[in-house]
C-alpha cells in the first residue's frame, strides 16, 4: 500500500504514519509476571478504534505531560501534541481529552468568547472534554513543583474558587450524556500540619464545592463529581485515611446523600500501589462504603530493591521538580516513608544484597515501561485494578492515563517524542482493555 492509500485509510499522513507505525523504543508489554501471556508488541488503530469504550467508560490521556502556564500556551500544546496523537488513535471518531487547566487558564477560558472559541475548536477537530485535572494550581513544569503542588490547599478560598471555576466550565464542555469529573489534591499535605481547625475548614469548603456542583447540575443537567486524589504524604494517602475524611464529612452534615453523589476519589494506580494497598481489597472497600470511584488514573511506578548498585542509578530520578517519595517495606511488613528521593538514598544501606527490602518510588514512569535487571515496576497493581473493571465494569467511567513527567524522563525511559510515549501508552492500555473484554464501542 501506498502512502497516500495508507494515509486515506488511517487519517494520518504518510510522515506521521512512519512516525507511529512502531518507532516505539520500549515494547509495550512490560511484564512483571513472566507466567502472563505476553500481549502483542503493536496494536493497530483501525478505524473502528477510539476512545469510548464498552459500558459507557471514557479513556484519554492527562494534558498535565504538557506546560500550560496560561490558556494560549495550553491550547498550542493541544494543538501540536493532542492532535497528534488524536490522529493516530481515533482519527475518525470522537476523541476524549483529559484537560488540564492552570488557575491563570482557567481564568481566560472562562472568558466567554474564549469558551465560545474552545467550544468551536472541540467540534471543528471531532474532541470532547470530560474530565479536568485541578490538582495543579500553578507552574507544573520547568520550575520546582514538590510541596508547592497543593498549595493554595482545601483551607484556602482560592482553592474553592479555582474548583468552582473548573466545574463551570466544564458544565459548559462535557457533551450531553457524559459524565464530568474535576480531580484535585487530597485536602493538603502533612508537613503543613494543618491541625483540627484546619481540616474543618478544608471540610467546610469541600461541603461547599458540592453546593456549587448540585446548582450546576439543576441548571444544565449534566452529572459532576469531585476526586479527592490521595498520594504519600498528602492529608489523605491511603484508603483507611480516605474513608476517615469521608465519615467526617458526613458527620458535619447527616444524612445529606448529596456528598456520595459529587465527592469520591480519584484512583492513582502509582499512589495506591506505594501504600502496598491490593486494588481489589482498596477499590471494594471504598465501593462497599458508598464512595463514588471519580476517575481511575492509569499510572505506573518504580519499584526496586535498594542495592548499592540499583541506589547509584536512581539519582537519574532526582530531578528536583517533583516529589518523589519513596514508601520501603522491611521484611517484617513495616513501613518507612521518606518525603523525597534524595532522603532515601543518604539512609545507610544494609549489609547483603537488600532483597528483603523493597522501595517503592512515585516517580510516574510509562505505563509499557519494561522491567530491568536493576528497576522493577508497579504495573501489577494497575493491572490488578483493571481485573476489578473488568468484574464490576459500572465502578468508573473515567480513565485516564498519567504520566506527567515526560521532561524529566531518564534517557533510556524516553521515547523520540512525547507524542511516541503516548500512543505507546495507548497502545498498551487498549490491549490490556481488550483482554478485560472493554473495547471500542
Amino acid at each position: 500500500m501506498d502512502g497516500s492509500a495508507e494515509s486515506r485509510r488511517t487519517g494520518n499522513t504518510p510522515e506521521e504514519s512512519e512516525r507511529f507505525s512502531g518507532s516505539s523504543a520500549l515494547p509495550v508489554t512490560g511484564q512483571a509476571n513472566p507466567s502472563r501471556k505476553r500481549l502483542p508488541v503493536r496494536v493497530r488503530f483501525p478505524d473502528a478504534w477510539c476512545v469510548k469504550l464498552t459500558h459507557g467508560l471514557h479513556l484519554a490521556y492527562c494534558t498535565n505531560v504538557h506546560r500550560g502556564r496560561d490558556w494560549a500556551e495550553t491550547l498550542a500544546n493541544l494543538e501540536r501534541h493532542t492532535l497528534a496523537v488524536r490522529r493516530v488513535v481515533s482519527p475518525n471518531q470522537p476523541y476524549a481529552i483529559g484537560l488540564r487547566l492552570s488557575d491563570a487558564a482557567s481564568r481566560e477560558l472562562a472568558q466567554p468568547t474564549v469558551l465560545r472559541d474552545f467550544r468551536q475548536w472541540l467540534q471543528r477537530h471531532n474532541c470532547y472534554v470530560f474530565t479536568i485535572n485541578g490538582f495543579p494550581f500553578g507552574d507544573f513544569h520547568g520550575t520546582r513543583v514538590k510541596e508547592h503542588v497543593a498549595q493554595p490547599d482545601w483551607t484556602t478560598p482560592e482553592r474553592l474558587a479555582y474548583t468552582n471555576r473548573l466545574f463551570d466550565l466544564l458544565a459548559e464542555l462535557v457533551p450531553e450524556g457524559v459524565e464530568g469529573s474535576v480531580s484535585t489534591v487530597p485536602v493538603s499535605f502533612k508537613q503543613f500540619k494543618l491541625g483540627a481547625r484546619g481540616l474543618a475548614t478544608a471540610r467546610a469548603n469541600l461541603w461547599r464545592c458540592v453546593d456549587h456542583q448540585e446548582q450546576l447540575t439543576r441548571r444544565t443537567g449534566k452529572k459532576l463529581h469531585l476526586g479527592l486524589e490521595p498520594e504519600p504524604f498528602g492529608t489523605v494517602e491511603n484508603t483507611t485515611e480516605f474513608l476517615t475524611l469521608f465519615a467526617q464529612l458526613e458527620a458535619d452534615r447527616p444524612g445529606d446523600l448529596r456528598l456520595q453523589e459529587h465527592l469520591g476519589i480519584n484512583y492513582d494506580t502509582c499512589h495506591f500501589a506505594l501504600q502496598y494497598e491490593s486494588p481489589v481489597e482498596a477499590l471494594n472497600r471504598l465501593k462497599k462504603r458508598g464512595v463514588r470511584i471519580s476517575k481511575l488514573h492509569l499510572s505506573n511506578a518504580l519499584r526496586v530493591h535498594p542495592t548499592r548498585e540499583v541506589r547509584s542509578a536512581l539519582r537519574a530520578y532526582d530531578d528536583g521538580v517533583y516529589f518523589h517519595q519513596v514508601i520501603e517495606r522491611k521484611a517484617d511488613g513495616e513501613l518507612v516513608r521518606y518525603a523525597d528521593l534524595d532522603e532515601a538514598l543518604v539512609t545507610p544501606e544494609s549489609d547483603g544484597p537488600q532483597f528483603d527490602r523493597e522501595w517503592r518510588i512515585h516517580f510516574h514512569i510509562p505505563l509499557h515501561a519494561p522491567e530491568t535487571p536493576l528497576f522493577g515496576t508497579t504495573v501489577e497493581h494497575l493491572r490488578g485494578a483493571l481485573d476489578v473493571l473488568k468484574q464490576q465494569p459500572r465502578l468508573c467511567t473515567h480513565l485516564e492515563m498519567e504520566t506527567y513527567t515526560w521532561e524529566v524522563l531518564p534517557r533510556e525511559l524516553k521515547q523520540a517524542r512525547v507524542e511516541d510515549m503516548l500512543v505507546s501508552e495507548y497502545r498498551w492500555t487498549l490491549a490490556e482493555l481488550a483482554a478485560r473484554g472493554i473495547v471500542p464501542s
